[in-house]
């Protein structure tokens, strides 16, 4: 029987298992090290992206199951589009449905994908202004705030005021909120999710000076966190679970997939650069990239299109490892959706979008995709995510080499008394008393 009546969930974007060295020397992680049990390579899903990750997390189900397959909405003609920000899209129950159930109350910050959640109490979602002119702070009532936690939001806006999408006063915004929520509503559950680290790797590369001053960052706003939990009598009451979604790996510039389609006259064009038709383009998940068949019952173009991209693959001059169809990205990697092919670098470069010349760029670190670090690629690769968990019910000094981040969900649910059924992650009963 679980001990604790509250669980808090921190998503720190991109943290990797070489990064624990550095965090417990820190004071306020450093603190509650012996304490603490790991999990030290807990294997992400495909893609290793954040919106897919964070939505396995908080369901345990792979992306053939709950439907979130890539970060951004599928507008082929785009080269950047609107982020898939609502729950809607979501098809599997997940732990705030679960928690509700159970007559629990529920909160988060910056989870991605909960806009408009039924069954998150307190929510501020991972969202901007989609327009220019529109409210920093009214945003997030349009993706799911109540009236209580705009009370909140207006509390702490300033911290975010001029640096929307911007680290690390995004982080301070994020971990401010979740400070107030815990004092005025104290949820049994809390899932917030800072991303300074993985802004971090993308500017500077996987290993830097500022990634360590990230994690730093996070120390400052972990003690934050402990002293809510202290000014609302219930910090000896609460399991901590610091997670992670995904690694990062550093590349050398970008590859536009859709360059090579264009020349071979799958893309037609406008005389203004725009897209006039297509019958197959590519759409970047940083170190991959999904191909969608205007016709995906045509089997000519699916022929032409494979032909293409697989003479790409043995020029090798493109950083294209494989060329996978969707039924082999299915079996091997549970990652399925109405693209036809995806593309996996070989660590070379990251994919682009774009369907303009040149098809190799150098690194742009206004793109995150594009820029020095990057993620996306299968997720045996690189350095790995990894889970630190502590509190009432966690076995201090546990230490499990390998597990999954569906089984974070699972585990969580335990900690609080209840299960996931139809999950496909497991409980990780070994960090548990």
């Amino acid at each position: 029987m679980a001990k604790a009546k509250y669980a808090v969930v921190i998503s720190e974007d991109a943290l990797v298992c070489e990064d624990l060295d550095v965090l417990k020397t820190l004071p306020a992680f450093g603190s509650v090290w012996r304490q603490a049990a790991v999990i030290r390579h807990n294997r992400s899903i495909y893609p290793t992206i954040t919106y897919p990750c964070h939505t396995s997390m908080r369901t345990g189900c792979y992306p053939d199951r709950h439907g979130v397959v890539n970060n951004e909405q599928t507008i082929l003609e785009e080269v950047s589009s609107k982020w898939e920000h609502f729950n809607d899209i979501v098809k599997v129950p997940d732990i705030f449905d679960r928690a509700k159930a159970q007559g629990l109350t529920t909160a988060a910050v910056y989870w991605p994908v909960t806009g408009n959640h039924p069954h998150i109490d307190w929510l501020v979602n991972e969202y901007w202004p989609q327009n220019p002119g529109e409210d920093e702070a009214e945003c997030y009532r349009a993706s799911g705030s109540s009236d209580e936690t705009m009370d909140i939001v207006y509390r702490n806006i300033h911290l975010l005021h001029g640096h929307v999408r911007q680290h690390p006063w995004g982080e301070k915004f994020v971990n401010a909120c979740a400070c107030d929520m815990i004092e005025r509503f104290r949820p049994n559950l809390l899932m917030l999710h800072p991303a300074n680290i993985d802004g971090y790797r993308h500017e500077t590369g996987v290993f830097s000076d500022k990634v360590i001053h990230g994690l730093h960052e996070c120390d400052v706003w972990l003690a934050d966190i402990f002293q809510a939990l202290e000014n609302a009598g219930i910090r000896d009451q609460t399991n901590f679970f610091v997670v992670s979604d995904h690694g990062q790996i550093d590349v050398r510039g970008s590859v536009l997939p859709n360059v090579l389609l264009r020349r071979a006259g799958l893309i037609d064009v406008n005389p203004d650069g725009s897209v006039r038709d297509y019958r197959a383009m590519c759409k970047s998940m940083g170190a991959s990239c999904q191909v969608w068949l205007k016709h995906p019952e045509d089997e000519g173009v699916r022929r032409e299109v494979q032909g293409v991209l697989e003479a790409a693959v043995r020029e090798g001059v493109y950083g294209i490892e494989r060329v996978m169809t969707t039924e082999e990205a299915r079996k091997e990697e549970r990652l399925s959706g109405g693209f036809s092919f995806v593309l996996e670098t070989n660590g070379t470069y990251s994919f682009g979008n774009d369907w303009r010349e040149p098809v190799i760029r150098p690194i742009d670190v206004s793109d995150y995709k594009l820029a020095h670090g990057t993620h996306g690629y299968r997720p045996d690769k690189g350095p790995q995510p990894c889970l630190m968990a502590f509190g009432p019910d966690i076995r201090p000094g546990a230490v499990v080499e390998k597990a999954s981040i569906v089984d974070i969900a699972p585990t969580v649910a335990a900690s609080l008394g209840f299960g996931m059924p139809d999950t496909d992650g497991r409980v990780v009963t070994e960090i548990l008393r």
